[in-house]
């Protein structure tokens, strides 16, 4: 047996439709197993969306600035303990 992941949307009546097409032979007889997110699957070490962006601002910010360090610096001093 042969697995594919895709996503999909459950509509108002139960039905699923998922995203895009599957490259299958037409009228294959498939088994589906759905995968539904719950509220306790919520990763606490994931940050949220909103303080992603808000990082990669401040560090486009830096870069285009002028506010970084050269590569060849990132690890000067990182063994002096």
């Amino acid at each position: 047996m042969k697995a594919i992941e895709t996503t999909g949307k459950i509509d108002d009546r139960g039905m699923l439709y998922i995203d895009r097409p599957l490259a299958l032979a037409s009228h294959s007889h498939v088994r589906i197993i759905v995968l539904v997110p719950e509220d306790t699957d919520i990763d606490p070490d994931d940050d949220p969306t909103e303080t992603v962006l808000e990082g990669l601002q401040q560090g486009f910010h830096e870069a285009i600035t002028g506010q970084t360090l050269p590569l060849s610096q990132l690890w000067d001093g990182i063994d002096d303990n």
